[in-house]
């Protein structure tokens, strides 16, 4: 008889499936786009490239002001980057720049022009490690505790995490500005990670609890 209601429990288990996009898919394209769109403002594309905060308006401004075409192609790819990262960031909870900058009404305005570069460079910078930081610790902590994650996952992204809210204090010291890229880059492969191992079927929880009261029978 308790053979016979478990296999009836077996049978009636309701299964959640998600028909979302593939994660593993998103971090794949959101690598790949992020880092083509580095490629034509930085020095694998040759001097000069993008500008850091530290260098002066005199080497800012020329910057956009004589290569719009590499800004153009960046801010396009990393655009693109951006929607599957939200694509990616969404699809996870349901689970459990700048073009002004190249505009020729700006251009010719070079107080916009920084104005403008320290707000991408902010909404870039410490604006994404910040809440990629978040983002990896709210995934992190609830999928350990599910155990829905392997734990290297896990403990890759909680240090990442911490390295991510950690890199606001590099606005206090630029020594702190590693944590930017540290936050960034092994990102790609934690989202890649997450994206293929996080499960995509799901036992609900009242089958669970009909599972365990026929064991128990």
């Amino acid at each position: 008889m308790n053979a016979m209601n478990t296999q009836s429990n077996q049978v009636e288990q309701r299964v959640r499936h998600d028909a979302g996009p593939s994660l593993g898919m998103l971090a794949i394209l959101y690598t790949v786009l992020f880092n083509a769109g580095l490629f034509p403002v930085t020095a694998m594309a040759g001097k000069p490239y993008w500008p850091g905060p530290w260098e002066p308006a005199s080497v800012i401004v020329p910057y956009f002001q004589t290569h719009s075409g590499r800004v153009l192609t960046c801010i396009f790819l990393q655009f693109g980057a951006t929607i599957c990262l939200g694509l990616f960031a969404a699809a996870v909870v349901s689970r459990l720049r700048s073009w002004t900058m190249i505009h020729p009404a700006v251009v010719q305005n070079p107080q916009v022009i920084l104005a403008l570069y320290y707000l991408s460079y902010a909404l870039g910078g410490p604006g994404f490690s910040v809440p990629m930081g978040l983002l990896m610790a709210g995934v992190c902590v609830p999928a350990a505790f599910m155990k829905l994650l392997p734990k290297w996952i896990v403990a890759l992204g909680l240090v990442l995490a911490v390295a991510g809210e950690l890199s606001w204090f590099h606005l206090i010291s630029p020594a702190m500005l590693f944590l930017m890229p540290l936050t960034r880059f092994p990102g790609f492969i934690w989202l890649i990670a997450v994206g293929f191992a996080l499960p995509k079927t799901l036992l609900s929880s009242s089958s669970t609890v009909r599972m365990g009261a026929a064991s128990a029978a």
